[in-house]
């Protein structure tokens, strides 16, 4: 079974989850958790966490992070970078490992997804926009309404790699309200489609009293 999130340095074969594929501003950076340098209780979270069904079917893994607590009852994304265990690395220094067989660099595979989507590489960063073009005969055309845009939830990375806790918080912040949006345009889709019943009073006839 092939295994999303996941790969390794092309160099020293060191493996890695990846976090974000890629960075606003930046298409050729990601960031990555080295999974060598977790203690092995937060390793077996990790790697849960990639393998479940939520994790299978997030399109970046930074979105399942959010929602995980690590054994120490830490969020994960803000614990991970709280003690530095993510790092930005050149997509170009990245291969791909989804199951034995395959290897794919991360910078080919963001390149293919971009064309399969119909944008720009710099679009698929997190805070860009997708481009809403028409796909031509050789791309295939995305069909799930929420791909028309990217959630500008991506967190900056500091100079050094490491985040800091003013973009995480900021971060945070920006996905609350794009939550809020989001739910409340499905809420206005749901009225249109199949309006609520509103409960109706019953009248009761009124005795006379003498």
């Amino acid at each position: 079974m092939a295994l999303k999130h996941v790969g390794r340095i092309k160099s020293n074969k060191a493996r890695l989850v990846i976090a974000y594929r890629t960075l606003p501003g930046d298409p050729y950076s990601a960031l990555v958790i080295p999974t060598s340098q977790l203690p092995a209780d937060e390793h077996d979270t990790l790697m849960k966490s990639v393998e479940s069904h939520a994790g299978q079917n997030a399109n970046e893994f930074y979105e399942v992070m959010q929602r995980t607590v690590l054994p120490d009852g830490r969020n994960m994304l803000a614990g991970f970078h709280q003690r530095g265990n993510m790092r930005k690395v050149s997509t170009a220094d990245i291969e791909m490992t989804p199951d034995t067989r395959t290897v794919i660099g991360l910078k080919e595979l963001n390149e293919i997804i971009a064309q399969q989507k119909g944008v720009a590489l710099e679009d698929l960063s997190m805070g860009g926009e997708f481009k809403t073009n028409k796909p031509t005969a050789n791309e295939t055309p995305v069909t799930n309404p929420a791909e028309a845009y990217v959630v500008p939830t991506a967190t900056p990375v500091a100079n050094d790699g490491v985040l800091d806790d003013a973009t995480l918080a900021a971060s945070f912040r920006s996905q609350a309200d794009r939550l809020s949006k989001e739910a409340a345009a499905l809420r206005r889709q749901a009225e249109e489609l199949f309006p609520t019943k509103k409960a109706t009073s019953k009248k009761t006839e009124g005795v006379e009293t003498k």
